[in-house]
């Protein structure tokens, strides 16, 4: 992802303007909009679209990009919008910064990494105390940390927001994520509430997350969300497509309903599924049969979030085997190569067969299909709040759950109206177990929603759907309710070759540490 920079505009060096920071931080609608300026850093997809969006609300936007074809095509497309007037590019960080008003506010649109760090360091001369970074890039939260403490002796704030809804949502209103001190925030949350995306009753889906990296950390756990639930999505579709043999047009109906009423009603990635299944070229052909099965984001480096989130899950040990399984299945696609050399080392493959016994009845079986992935999607948040409440505990960021629900209300990609308006009703009490599944009505929610999981998982085994998501999610609500597990099998196993001891079964359940038992199983 490229950055966005916000510049000065031509080569005339104009006078700093002072933007009122009291009571309710900078708001461009209470200045006069031709002083008010914000730098960009970085033109690429998202950066450009965010620029065009602060166009929009009367914000002079000055960029920088490497490349200068960036640049131009931006200004052509601002000229297309009638917004011209509000963007210039300009690549010189000293007149920028003379350009900006006071606090100077600069949004990063950055690849993740080092390209940052290289960024702060150049600007570093040109700071002044109370300046602030919005870095609205996929960065890492650690990153992000790292930069607040360099920047701490300078007394300029650096806040890490993450941005979701893709690139059209940048140009039109994202969901936003920042974390950071809490004076940086009220210094510049007016001016992200103006352009934010806005739920069913106008509030916007931005708020204060939290201290330190809390804003980052929490947009990669969505992505990690996100990677669960368009796996879910995706297995859905070629059940319907290779088991029930329903045409994409058919499908796209299906999930028109599934997105109009019930669990997964006003969900986003249902919303865009029908329309990917009815999208056809200008030769006729539906787009998605000339689709390749191959997910490179993850390996080509354009894409970390979805590796970090699974990373932390094993961190943190928090079992999250919707994402994780989703995210293995993104792997595996990747290498199509290796696939199709495995393939023929098999001397064929397991394909995925006609569910010959079901065809008869596809509304009863699509049905237990709406409710299979239902499951997975919640349960992907659930694992996602886990990961996020363990590295809130251990990083003492504060976060705002109810803020957080409120920012995946709209304008994201797991925006889900029945499961946020769900969460946003468990959070509305700051002291609740943020445990999910010790809440009765996600228990309710889920052992409805089993039947028809275990039902779907069951035919898939014996077709050969290739279904990870579904099927990690069956397990993980059976090994997560369970308390009599195979493991104790797998703890003895332990004990005998490496006297790693063991709890008995007349002892409290206890946190999990050392047990306090050992059996010579077999002397040394």
């Amino acid at each position: 992802m490229s950055a966005t920079y916000l510049y000065l505009v031509e080569n005339d060096i104009r006078p700093a303007t002072t933007y009122a920071t009291s009571g309710s931080g900078i708001d461009p609608s209470n200045n006069d909009a031709k002083s008010f300026f914000i730098a960009m850093i970085g033109c690429g997809s998202m950066g450009g679209g965010m620029a065009l969006l602060f166009a929009e609300h009367g914000i002079t936007v000055c960029l920088n990009d490497p490349s200068e074809e960036n640049m131009d095509q931006l200004l052509a497309t601002a000229k297309k919008e009638g917004l011209q007037d509000r963007l210039e590019k300009h690549g010189d960080y000293k007149e920028l910064c003379e350009t900006l008003g006071s606090p100077k506010v600069f949004v990063f649109s950055l690849p993740h990494g080092t390209v940052g760090d290289k960024v702060v360091d150049a600007l570093h001369p040109y700071l002044d105390k109370g300046d602030v970074i919005i870095d609205a890039s996929n960065e890492n939260w650690e990153n992000t940390q790292r930069r607040q403490g360099k920047l701490v002796p300078q007394g300029v704030y650096y806040i890490g927001m993450g941005v979701s809804g893709g690139y059209q949502a940048a140009r039109r209103g994202p969901s936003m994520c920042p974390g950071g001190e809490e004076k940086a925030l009220d210094i510049v949350m007016p001016l992200l509430r103006q352009v934010a995306a806005k739920d069913f009753q106008g509030n916007p889906c931005v708020g204060y997350i939290g201290i330190g990296g809390s804003g980052h950390y929490v947009k990669m756990i969505h992505n990690g969300i996100e990677h669960g639930m368009m796996s879910a999505m995706a297995e859905a579709w070629q059940m319907m497509n290779q088991g029930l043999g329903m045409g994409y047009d058919e499908i796209a109906d299906e999930f028109t309903r599934w997105n109009e009423n019930g669990e997964l009603r006003g969900t986003f990635l249902v919303s865009i599924g029908a329309d990917i299944c009815r999208q056809k070229d200008d030769q006729g052909r539906h787009v998605l049969s000339i689709v390749e099965d191959k997910v490179v984001q993850d390996v080509d480096g354009t894409e970390g979030t979805g590796i970090w989130s699974q990373q932390e899950a094993v961190r943190l040990h928090v079992p999250a085997p919707s994402l994780t399984s989703a995210h293995f299945i993104r792997l595996a696609s990747a290498f199509r190569a290796d696939r199709k050399q495995v393939k023929e080392a098999f001397g064929g493959q397991f394909p995925v067969e006609e569910w010959s016994k079901y065809k008869q009845d596809k509304k009863t079986v699509a049905e237990s299909l709406r409710k299979a992935v239902y499951a997975v999607f919640l349960s992907s948040f659930i694992e996602g709040l886990n990961i996020i409440d363990q590295a809130d505990k251990e990083n003492r960021w504060s976060i705002n759950y109810s803020e957080v629900i409120q920012i995946w209300r709209n304008g994201c990609i797991i925006k889900a109206d029945y499961i946020t308006d769900m969460l946003g009703d468990i959070f509305k009490d700051a002291k609740s177990d943020k445990d999910l599944l010790h809440q009765g009505r996600i228990a309710q929610e889920l052992k409805n929603a089993f039947p028809a999981l275990k039902d779907i998982v069951a035919k898939g085994v014996e077709y050969n759907a290739v279904m990870p998501s579904m099927s990690a999610t069956l397990e993980f609500l059976k090994y997560s309710t369970n308390t009599v597990l195979p493991t104790q099998f797998y703890e003895a196993q332990l004990d005998y070759f490496g006297k790693h001891m063991f709890d008995t079964k007349d002892e409290p359940a206890g946190k999990p540490a050392t047990g306090k038992h050992h059996f010579e199983w077999k002397p040394a």
